[in-house]
């Protein structure tokens, strides 16, 4: 899988590479100079297993790099798990990504890029050091997946107050080769950190860092995964429209590269809370990012999506080119709540606020487009109600019943290491620890 920067497209890589790299050295993101076509064997895949998919998928992209054996390798340790499809209303069926070791979708990319990782890493004979950022979701995926992974560090930065108490136990009670380190700031400043951390040619020479987040290309291949094996579960025929909730836009992004690869797609939509940058951008061709503010949906409180520079490279930073693709729409908290609300007590179904978010923007889009309701609509449904205690509380009066992975943490203690929201407090501990 030969790979690009973003911001220069004379500096290359391979997938095997990349997925040490994090970040290209010139601060932009790794992108595919390809997108082969794998539409007959899409348009084929109809009841084949989850892993199955991805072994075909991930061998075609890799190919070149390592063998089928390696493949397999990767594929079966990492998912252990599938989608499933539910419907939720005449119209809506949601797709459930929260079958994994910690709820949410992020299992998927986290658990095969450490696959990856640790098959790879045999071969360099190094130790990594992780570094991500989290608005939620993607730290306590990360720590999971890379507990006691050999040679590999893994160092978590989330903002304080601002992620979910259940979200906040993930991240700080695994111990061993994960340090949850707890910023007093945003999600946006503990992003930025990271991504100092990674333009700094001197401490980059001093610890060898990667990136774990969506920035990763080794997080958004299997993304891309299942919105095929979505595909495969359903009759064949009807125009297919997924609608993503979206905060740092790497599982959009993910969807798209797999449209490129052959998955017959109509339509997305960009659903977004009050963080409403790309819904913007796709109205009026401007692109304004500025700092997140605090919703119910907090894992989508971001206000400068990462992932947005990969769109403007796969699009030619042509707002025309997103709008044949991808419609974009906002859903505020008060909405947000009554979807929640509504969908429990009309149908008994409880939703977490980023599904809420996506089904009534996928709703509204049904209601303006008569013929989207001929659609095959997919809402990505990216976490349990459970993660959302409080949220879900608040809104509907019952408690979700929590899986066994997440009411085991709740008596765990919580260790975190705080620190301030400047670069250089990060860089200090890194050099001191590692």
């Amino acid at each position: 899988m030969k790979l690009f920067s973003t911001r220069d497209n004379n500096h290359k890589s391979i997938y095997k590479d990349a997925i040490f790299q994090g970040l290209t050295p010139d601060g932009g993101l790794y992108f595919p100079e390809s997108f082969p076509d794998m539409s007959d064997f899409i348009k084929n895949c109809h009841g084949m297993s989850f892993n199955s998919i991805a072994e075909h998928i991930v061998y075609e992209l890799i190919k070149d790099e390592t063998s089928k054996d390696s493949v397999k390798r990767i594929v079966n340790n990492a998912f252990t798990f599938k989608p499933e499809i539910m419907r939720v209303s005449e119209d809506i069926s949601i797709l459930e990504l929260y079958t994994g070791p910690t709820c949410a979708f992020k299992d998927y990319g986290a658990s095969f890029l450490a696959s990856s990782m640790e098959e790879f890493l045999g071969d360099r004979k190094e130790k990594a050091v992780i570094l991500a950022a989290t608005s939620g979701d993607t730290g306590s995926a990360v720590a999971k997946a890379f507990e006691g992974k050999d040679n590999i560090e893994v160092v978590i930065l989330y903002p304080s107050g601002k992620v979910s108490p259940l979200q906040e136990k993930q991240l700080t009670t695994i111990g061993g080769n994960i340090t949850a380190l707890e910023v007093k700031g945003t999600f946006d400043d503990c992003q930025k950190m990271v991504k100092e951390a990674f333009g700094n040619k001197d401490l980059k020479s001093k610890v060898n860092i990667t990136s774990a987040n969506s920035i990763n290309i080794g997080r958004l291949v299997p993304q891309s995964l299942y919105y095929i094996y979505a595909y495969s579960q359903l009759k064949p025929g009807s125009d297919l429209m997924f609608t993503v909730p979206s905060g740092n836009f790497g599982n959009l992004t993910a969807g798209l590269f797999a449209k490129k690869w052959g998955l017959p797609v109509k339509q997305f939509i960009a659903a977004t809370n009050n963080n409403k940058i790309v819904p913007e951008f796709l109205d009026s061709g401007i692109y304004n990012p500025r700092p997140s503010v605090q919703t119910p949906s907090n894992a989508m409180d971001v206000g400068a999506p990462s992932n947005f520079e990969r769109m403007m490279t796969m699009f030619d930073s042509n707002v025309e080119n997103f709008r044949k693709v991808i419609k974009g729409d906002f859903v505020n908290d008060e909405d947000t709540i009554k979807t929640m609300q509504r969908y429990y007590s009309e149908r008994g179904q409880i939703l977490d606020p980023h599904t809420a978010v996506g089904i009534l923007a996928t709703e509204r889009f049904q209601q303006a487009n008569s013929e989207a309701k001929k659609y095959n609509s997919l809402v990505l449904s990216t976490a349990h109600p459970g993660k959302f205690v409080e949220v879900v509380e608040d809104a509907i009066k019952v408690s979700p019943q929590l899986p066994a992975a997440l009411s085991s943490l709740l008596n765990k203690e919580k260790v975190s290491t705080v620190i301030g929201n400047e670069y250089s407090e990060l860089e200090k501990f890194l050099v001191t620890n590692y």
